[in-house]
């Protein structure tokens, strides 16, 4: 068998597709889930008098970002699980 016979194998095997774990979506979505909670405590925390001191805006700042982006995950993947869950419509 020469090289080149043996690439093909090969690349079947290193290619081959991987299902992710079951539970990845729901680990995923309580991750999304505990990021908007910190992010929300953070936010809370904080007292409008000292916003007013712009040194201050770091840490709210990224904790309404990183709130916003783990919202928006967390809404995505809940439209995904949805929309997989519902049954194919059919155009006849």
């Amino acid at each position: 068998m020469s090289p080149v016979d043996r690439v093909e194998p090969l690349l079947k095997q290193a290619l081959a597709p991987v299902d992710p774990p079951e539970d990845l979506s729901t680990r995923v979505m309580h991750k999304l889930q505990s990021i908007s909670d910190s992010a929300a405590e953070e936010l809370e925390g904080w007292e409008l008098a000292a916003m007013r001191n712009p040194r201050n805006w770091a840490r709210p700042a990224a904790a309404l970002v990183g709130g916003t982006a783990a919202g928006a995950g967390l809404v995505l993947l809940r439209m995904h699980q949805r929309h997989r869950r519902r049954p194919a419509a059919h155009d006849d």
